[in-house]
């Protein structure tokens, strides 16, 4: 699923390509790709007719564009959606979902989804966390490069959650962006274990560990994003590189560019988590 940094190249081109133009035609070919907008196709497409697209906005893995008057498009990528800018008359993509037209006759915006579990609606906003937001993610953290991000009020609520740091990184509510990919690759930079208890962590290592986050995903900014596959791209169809520089995700059994121990593989939350045994000791203490 793509992360904080995939998401932010997505908003770039969507803020150069798609802000500032006037919504011609909404045209839905999947119903499942709006499902979260509970009127349907018709008023979904009646909301966008005549509206002007604002600048492009993100928080973690959300990203919308306002319109004129107090709504957004709200879009979540899932697992392969795309948010594609395309020229009026090329041929449709297999997974084509929603087809946005513009009054200006330039590039259409296209959501691509191969799995359809992203989805894309037309919602008001709200205010939270500092910032008017579409209102579906009022309840979602800042994520760590908002201007209104608190960073001691981060480590006293993640000092009080009682659980294992990972864990943490991932829960939306505390802190919004970082998945599995860049929780892994955080910890190494910061030599923690997934599973240390959040209640050990000093203030000091709570504050390079938050470090050790923005540095990373800015250096997966920097390179387009983290692409395995052919399904996280930019607007123009392009995949990002930063997979070539993880430190430890996906690295099972090389070794540690810092160490050199083999990197080791661990079941977790249905998913892997990918650590050096000899950077980030396991604690021996789990909280149960």
């Amino acid at each position: 699923m793509p992360e904080l940094p995939e998401v932010e190249v997505v908003r770039r081109g969507l803020e150069r390509w798609v802000s500032g133009r006037v919504v011609a035609h909404a045209e839905v070919l999947h119903p499942r790709a709006i499902r979260r907008h509970l009127p349907g196709a018709e008023e979904f497409s009646f909301r966008l007719k005549g509206r002007t697209v604002g600048v492009a906005e993100r928080r973690g893995k959300y990203l919308w564009l306002p319109l004129d008057g107090t709504d957004a498009i709200l879009a979540h990528l899932g697992m392969s959606g795309q948010l594609l800018v395309t020229e009026p008359g090329s041929p449709s993509e297999r997974h084509l979902r929603v087809r946005i037209s513009f009054t200006d006759g330039g590039p259409e915006l296209r959501f691509v989804d191969q799995r359809t579990f992203g989805h894309v609606l037309v919602t008001p906003m709200a205010h939270s966390g500092g910032r008017t937001v579409p209102e579906p993610i009022a309840h979602i953290a800042a994520d760590p490069f908002e201007e209104h991000f608190d960073d001691e009020g981060f480590a006293r609520r993640l000092r009080l959650r009682q659980t294992e740091i990972k864990r943490a990184l991932l829960d939306q509510s505390l802190i919004s962006g970082v998945g599995n990919i860049y929780a892994d690759e955080a910890l190494w930079r910061a030599r923690l274990h997934g599973a240390r208890p959040t209640g050990t962590l000093t203030r000091p290592k709570i504050a390079e560990l938050l470090a050790a986050a923005r540095q990373v995903m800015t250096a997966a900014l920097a390179e387009g994003g983290t692409s395995f596959d052919s399904l996280y791209v930019n607007v123009n169809g392009e995949s990002g590189y930063f997979d070539r520089s993880l430190a430890v995700y996906g690295r099972r059994d090389l070794p540690c560019s810092r160490c050199g121990a083999p990197i080791v593989r661990e079941a977790f939350m249905n998913r892997s988590s990918y650590s050096c045994p000899r950077c980030q000791p396991r604690p021996r203490r789990v909280p149960r």
